[in-house]
Parts: structure tokens; C-alpha cells; sequence
């Protein structure tokens, strides 16, 4: 099945989405920080089942072909996302959809299952926190200047954006997310995740050098029900890197 690229207006910006398969069960892959559907969701587009799923990848605003507008994070910005997310669907016509959120795609689909249940089919999570602490503002400080990630992961990034969108966005987005750490216990959304009712599915890399596992694992002890699987081998990116085993565990949930 070919997968058809759009735009559509929601909430005063035309968000640019990906869109495959015919399925019944309505699924949206939400990406990570700086993140879009071409970049951070190839293996899901192309492999997820097409009979049973139809899959949209989506580009939040200000990433990815979703610009303008440009990029900022207010203290609001997962909320904004959260909503944008779901009124994108809404527009789409589904009535009822799951999430899969990667990073802080994670955090977005942790706050919309939360804020809009009866619109939450099932949520799989990977790569996520509820939480800012001072060691993830020491790891988030280590990538601020992006001349020092690898090639690999930094070349999509630089085609898409350009390097100098690329380099500011990505400091202003380390800015953005280590405001959260000025909070009590470092919040993001920890008060949201009991009023998480839809079955839930948490995936950790063990390898990821980004999210600590303990991130992981509260979310898992906070949202009542929900499963946690660890990957011994998993890094940040495990659903690229081991796309067939993930895609496969996450199917298996989501039938």
C-alpha cells in the first residue's frame, strides 16, 4: 500500500501528516524532538500490517514539514502537541485512535490519553519521562550542540531543516525541557498518568543513554494495568534499530 503525504489546518497551522494502510483500528506514531514522519518512523510506515491498522505518522508544529510556523516551547508546548495530535485525528475523521509515542512524542501520548479517554483506543510508549531531574538535564546538556552528534543521525536532520533551523531549535528545545526540572519533583505530566484508563504498553531500550530506566519504571507504577517491557539491547531508537521484534511486540498489543 503507497503511502500518501497532506496537510491539513488544525488549530490555526496546517499540520503535515503520512498515511498508509486501510485497517480498522485507527493508529497515529508520534515522533521525538525535532522529529517527523519521514524521519523517525520509516520501518512503521512501511511494515506496520495494513489490514488491520491504517497508520498516520504525523509532524507537530514547527517540525518537519509542519513549518511555519517555526518551532518554540512554551511551558505548554507537550500540552499544545497533545491537543494538536488529537484535533489532527478529529480532522482526519477517526473517531477513536491509538498512540504510539516515541520521546517526547511519548510524553504528548501520555498527556492526550490522559485529557481526551474517551478518543484513546491503547497507548505504547518508549523513550518517555513524566519528569525532568538534574541528571537529565546534565544528559539533555550533552546534546545541545548538535556539530558533536554523529553523522548518522544528524545528516536526515540537517537535509530536512537546514543547519542553522536545526542547531537553534535543537538549544532551544534543551532550554525548553530543562525548565520542567524547576518544577516540584521536576513534573511534566506525573499527576495526569492514574487518569490514564486505556490499556497501556511501555517499552525501554536498557542501552538508551537518554532516558533512564527509572523513567520507565514509574511510568509503568503510575498508570494502573499498563505493561512494561524492557530491551537488553534497546537504545533511544529501538524501533528503528530492532523494527521487526518492535513492531511485531507492539501489533501483538495492539490487536
Amino acid at each position: 500500500t503507497s503511502i500518501t503525504s497532506a496537510k491539513i489546518q488544525v488549530n490555526g497551522v496546517h499540520l503535515h501528516y503520512q498515511q498508509t494502510g486501510e485497517g480498522n483500528h485507527a493508529v497515529l506514531l508520534l515522533p521525538g524532538m525535532l522529529g517527523s514522519g519521514q524521519t523517525d518512523f520509516g520501518p512503521q510506515l512501511k511494515s506496520m500490517n495494513k489490514q488491520l491498522f491504517t497508520v498516520v505518522a504525523w509532524d507537530p508544529r514547527g517540525y518537519g514539514k509542519s513549518i511555519p510556523p517555526s518551532r518554540d516551547f512554551p511551558p505548554d508546548f507537550f500540552e499544545r502537541d497533545a491537543k494538536d495530535a488529537v484535533d489532527l485525528m478529529q480532522a482526519l475523521k477517526f473517531k477513536k485512535f491509538s498512540l504510539l509515542g516515541w520521546s517526547d512524542g511519548g510524553i504528548t501520548a501520555l498527556i492526550a490519553a490522559a485529557k481526551y479517554p474517551n478518543l484513546i483506543h491503547k497507548l505504547v510508549v518508549w523513550g518517555a519521562n513524566a519528569s525532568v531531574t538534574q541528571e537529565d538535564v546534565r544528559i539533555y546538556n550533552g546534546i545541545r550542540d548538535v556539530s558533536k552528534w554523529s553523522e548518522r543521525v544528524k545528516k536526515p536532520l540537517e537535509e530536512m531543516y537546514g543547519q542553522k533551523y536545526f542547531a537553534a531549535t535543537c538549544e532551544a528545545w534543551v532550554d525548553g525541557i530543562s525548565h520542567f526540572a524547576e518544577n516540584s519533583d521536576g513534573n511534566i505530566c506525573q499527576q495526569l498518568l492514574p487518569d490514564i484508563k486505556c490499556p497501556t504498553f511501555i517499552i525501554h531500550g536498557q542501552k538508551d543513554p537518554l532516558v533512564p530506566q527509572a523513567h520507565a519504571e514509574y511510568i509503568h507504577k503510575h498508570i494502573k494495568g499498563s505493561r512494561l517491557l524492557l530491551m537488553p539491547e534497546g537504545k533511544h531508537n529501538l524501533h528503528l534499530r530492532f523494527a521487526e521484534d518492535f513492531n511485531r511486540e507492539v501489533e501483538n498489543f495492539l490487536r
